[in-house]
Formats: C-alpha cells, sequence, structure tokens
C-alpha cells in the first residue's frame, strides 16, 4: 500500500509540474496573439490602400478584360498585365502555410486534410500541381509522400516581417510568369477568433479579385510618372506580393490562438488529473490508516 501511495504521490508531483509548463506556454502565446492581432490590423489597412490604388490605376484594363471578345482576345493580351490575364489551366500552384512547431492543437491537421482533399481532386481531374511550403510540418508531411515540393520556407519567426516572406513571394510570381504553374492559392488557416479558425484555399494569380466598379467610388486624381503601364508593372506585383504576405500574418494569427487554446485545454486537464489523482491517494491513504487500525486491534485481541 506504501508503494501505491508513493506512485500516487510521484504522479500528482509531476502533473503540477507539466501543469506549470502548459499554464506559462498559455501566457506566452496569448502574448504573441495580441502582438499578431495588433500586426494584421496595421497590414490591413495597407493593404486596403494598395488595393484601392491599384483598382483605380488598372480600372481601364480590368474593364477592358470583362469585355473582352475571347475569340480574339490570345491577339490583344500583350495590351494587358500577364498578372490580370487568366490563361489555359495545365498546372496549379499551392502555397501552404503550416507551423514550424508542434503543440498547436488541430491547427496543422486541418490545413493538411484539406489540402490532401484538394490534391486528389486535382488527381482525379488529371491537373498536375505543384506545391510551395511555408513551414516544417508541411513541407516534411508532402515530402514523405512524394509530393512536389518546389520551394520551402522554414523558421518564420512568430511576428513575421515581409523581409522573411519575400523569398518565397518573389519564387511565387517568377514561376507564374515563366509559366511553371497557371494558377496560384494560398492555402492556410483563417484567425476567426481565440477559439476559432477555418481552413482557406484563396487564388492568388492571376489577380481575379479588383473590381472595376470599386474605382468609381475613388476620385483621387493622380500625377503619373514615367506612365500609367510602368506604374502598374510595378503596382501590380506588389499588391499580390501583399495578398501573400497577409496570409501569412493571418495564419500566424491562428497558429498563436490554436498554441494558447491548447495549452489552456492541457492545464485545465492537468487540473483535473490532479483532483483525481489527489481523491485517490486520499482514498488509498484512507485505507492504508484503516488497515493499520485493524492489525493494532487484532494484535492486541491476540495478546488477551
Amino acid at each position: 500500500m506504501s508503494g501505491s501511495l508513493i506512485d500516487i504521490k510521484k504522479r500528482i508531483a509531476s502533473t503540477k509540474k507539466t501543469s506549470q509548463i502548459t499554464s506559462a506556454m498559455q501566457m506566452v502565446a496569448a502574448s504573441k496573439l495580441a502582438k499578431s492581432e495588433q500586426s494584421s490590423r496595421r497590414f490591413q489597412e495597407y493593404a486596403t490602400k494598395v488595393r484601392s490604388i491599384t483598382t483605380h490605376l488598372a480600372s481601364s484594363q480590368l474593364t477592358a478584360i470583362d469585355n473582352a471578345d475571347y475569340s480574339s482576345f490570345e491577339d490583344d493580351m500583350q495590351m494587358y498585365h500577364q498578372l490580370l490575364i487568366a490563361r489555359e489551366v495545365k498546372t496549379i500552384g499551392y502555397i501552404v502555410i503550416t507551423s514550424d512547431k508542434g503543440l498547436a492543437g488541430g491547427y496543422n491537421s486541418s490545413v493538411l486534410k484539406n489540402m490532401l482533399d484538394i490534391l486528389a481532386k486535382d488527381k482525379e481531374n488529371d491537373s498536375n500541381v505543384v506545391l510551395m511550403a511555408i513551414g516544417r510540418t508541411g513541407a516534411d508531411f508532402f515530402k514523405q509522400r512524394d509530393y512536389p515540393v518546389a520551394y520551402e520556407l522554414r523558421g518564420l519567426s512568430d511576428q513575421p516581417s515581409y523581409d522573411e516572406v519575400r523569398k518565397i513571394v518573389n519564387a511565387a510570381l517568377q514561376m507564374y510568369n515563366t509559366e511553371v504553374f497557371d494558377e496560384l492559392y494560398v492555402c492556410y488557416n483563417h484567425h476567426i477568433n481565440t477559439l476559432a479558425s477555418s481552413f482557406r484555399a484563396e487564388k492568388m494569380l492571376p489577380i481575379v479579385d479588383l473590381d472595376a466598379k470599386e474605382a468609381e467610388t475613388f476620385e483621387q486624381d493622380y500625377i503619373l510618372e514615367p506612365s500609367e503601364d510602368a506604374i502598374l508593372n510595378t503596382l501590380l506585383p506588389l499588391y499580390a506580393e501583399s495578398l501573400i504576405y497577409g496570409a501569412a500574418l493571418d495564419s500566424k494569427t491562428a497558429e498563436h490562438a490554436a498554441r494558447m487554446t491548447a495549452m489552456k485545454n492541457a492545464t485545465e486537464n492537468a487540473a483535473n488529473i490532479i483532483d483525481d489523482l489527489t481523491i485517490s491517494y486520499n482514498r488509498a491513504r484512507q485505507a492504508a490508516i484503516t488497515e493499520e487500525i485493524i492489525e493494532i486491534v487484532s494484535g492486541a485481541a491476540a495478546l488477551e
């Protein structure tokens, strides 16, 4: 019985130490989450401005593309920026964003499960795919299953800067321009709140989310130097880059929220285990005391 009491006591002490670790990790994740949410809000202000200016300058091209006669459209493609042109889809590119570390609940499994569903549908449709991975978990997962990973980015910081993401963004734009793939999707977990996130697969290239009608409410005049086309050649890639970087920020925010929730649940589970073990310890101790009393009484009765 004494051995059992010692074992229970050790388990209680071990669980308390684990609870202290998970509690500390929860607080760290909560701090990172607050910073990440603030960074995302600041970036959205920038992204909204870039979108507004881009839509205004590209409105004439957007209108022309919408009204184009597609029977002769290929002959006029050089008139428009190639990032705005939807071409025949032979190969699809995916940037898959996961984490480098674990202990984040179902954060990674949600992305990977949905990606496998997408890739299975592409296989059924005989579509070629090219993968680009942000995060160790996704890169290792797809490599182990022999999927073509053309580029990977590991070790993204908790509050990623644009310079960290620039390499994979530039690689994606170059691969699209050289027709390595004809569409690019960014697949990640979108942050809703601290308790919820949702998987998203957003088309980033070609740029199809700009609406020429939005420019009608934007009446700011521009002095264009050197020319509208030259500015669009810089601005449209910048807009595409902002979309990909925004997805990376959003994904990091969802990761911090998932890790905070997972550590909170782990801490609460540890507390429940400690309560159960304490009850078991008290019962075992009470049984041991009762057994000792019985032995004392039996010994006294034998001496009479």
